[in-house]
C-alpha cells in the first residue's frame, strides 16, 4: 500500500466540545461535554476503527474534524487543513459517509448523482466517468443504475454511497456506522471491496461501528472512546490484554480425559463431552498472571496426558473486551 505523504493525515490535539442543554421541565440549561480533550493522530495509509458507546462522542469527533462543528477548545487539522477556514477545500481531499444520512438525491436515479457528484468535485468529464463506471462495478451496482435512489434496498443504498464518498479518489474516508442494519453478505461486499480499494489506491480510513467484524476486518488500529475521552489507542490484541481478555485454546482429545489440571501456563477452563473438549486460557493473556507460555510447550504437556485430535485457537471477543473498558470506568 503506497502511502500519500508523510504528515498526518488527521491531528487532534485537545479537541473538545461543549453543548448548552435544557433541562427538562425547566429553563435552566446544563453544560455537557461531548468531547473532552481529545488528542491523537492518524497517519497517512492506515485504517483506524473509531469504537464507544453511543453518546461517547464520535460523530461529534468526526464533525469537528471535517468543519461542520466548532470546537469548543483545542484544535483540528485534516490533511493538513483547517478544517473550519478550508472546509471547502478540505471537502474534495475527503469523503465521508454518515449510515444515517444519504448524499444522494433521492427521487434521481443513482447514475444521475454520480454525474451531479462529479460536477460538484470538479472532475474533468472523461475522469468522472471513468471512475464512476470502475466503482459500478467493484460494487456490483449496474444492475440498479438506473432506478431512483428511494427505491433501493439498504445493502443497495450504502454501497452506492460509499462509491459516491470515494468518487473522488479521497485521501481520507471517513465512515460512521457504514453497516448498520445490513445483512450478512452485504456487509461482506463492502468488507472486501474497502480492503481492495485501500490497497489500490493508499486511502487512509477512520471507521466508526458497532460492528465488531467491521474493525476485526478493516482496522489495524484501535481508538476507543469512553465519555468523550480516549480510553485507548493501540492495536486490537493490545486491547484484549490491557483489559484481561485473552486467547484460549480449545483442545479436542481421542478418548474421554479427565480435565487438563496443573499444566503450566495455562488455566483449565471447562470440559465437555466427558473430556473429549477442553478450553484452556493461556497465562499472560488478560487476567492470568506471568508470561504467555508457547502453544507448542502447552501441546507437549498435554500430549504426556492425552492424544490430542484437533486444536484451535478462539481470539477475544472484542464486543467483550469494549464492555470490559467500560466496566473498569465505572468502577
Amino acid at each position: 500500500m503506497s502511502m500519500r505523504g508523510s504528515a498526518p493525515i488527521i491531528e487532534a490535539e485537545g479537541l473538545t466540545r461543549r453543548f448548552l442543554v435544557r433541562r427538562k421541565g425547566s429553563v435552566r440549561r446544563d453544560t455537557v461535554t461531548a468531547v473532552a480533550d481529545m488528542t491523537f493522530s492518524v497517519a497517512a495509509g492506515e485504517s483506524v476503527g473509531y469504537i464507544g458507546a453511543n453518546g461517547a462522542g464520535k460523530s461529534t469527533t468526526i464533525k469537528m474534524l471535517i468543519g461542520i462543528l466548532v470546537p469548543s477548545s483545542g484544535s483540528a487539522r485534516t490533511c493538513g487543513l483547517d478544517p473550519l477556514r478550508r472546509r471547502k477545500e478540505l471537502a474534495r481531499r475527503v469523503g465521508v459517509v454518515f449510515g444515517q444520512r444519504s448524499q444522494l438525491w433521492w427521487d434521481l436515479p443513482v447514475r444521475e448523482s454520480f454525474a451531479i457528484l462529479g460536477d460538484v468535485h470538479r472532475m474533468p468529464s472523461a475522469a468522472a466517468a471513468a471512475r464512476t463506471d470502475e466503482l459500478a462495478q467493484q460494487l456490483d451496482m449496474t444492475g440498479y443504475w438506473d432506478t431512483p435512489v428511494r427505491q433501493l434496498s439498504l445493502g443497495q443504498r450504502m454501497r452506492a454511497e460509499i462509491a459516491a464518498a470515494l468518487l473522488h479518489s479521497p485521501e481520507l474516508l471517513i465512515l460512521d456506522e457504514p453497516t448498520i442494519g445490513l445483512d450478512v453478505l452485504s456487509k461482506q461486499r463492502l468488507r472486501e471491496f474497502l480492503i481492495a480499494e485501500r490497497a489500490a489506491k493508499g486511502t487512509t480510513l477512520l471507521l466508526t461501528t458497532h460492528d465488531m467484524g467491521d474493525i476485526e476486518r478493516l482496522c489495524n488500529r484501535v481508538l476507543v472512546v469512553d465519555h468523550g475521552t480516549l480510553a485507548y489507542d493501540g492495536s486490537l490484541p493490545g486491547l484484549a490484554a490491557t483489559v484481561g481478555a485473552g486467547r484460549v485454546l480449545v483442545i479436542d482429545l481421542a478418548t474421554p480425559t479427565p480435565d487438563l489440571i496443573g499444566i503450566p501456563g495455562v488455566t483449565h477452563l471447562g470440559s465437555e463431552g466427558g473430556g473429549l473438549r477442553q478450553r484452556l486460557a493461556l497465562a499472560g493473556d488478560g487476567d492470568q498472571p506471568g508470561a504467555a507460555p508457547s502453544i507448542p510447550v502447552v501441546l507437549a504437556a498435554v500430549s504426556e496426558r492425552a492424544e490430542l485430535r484437533d486444536l484451535s485457537i478462539e481470539e477475544p471477543d472484542i464486543e467483550d473486551v469494549v464492555r470490559r473498558i467500560y466496566t473498569a470506568a465505572e468502577g
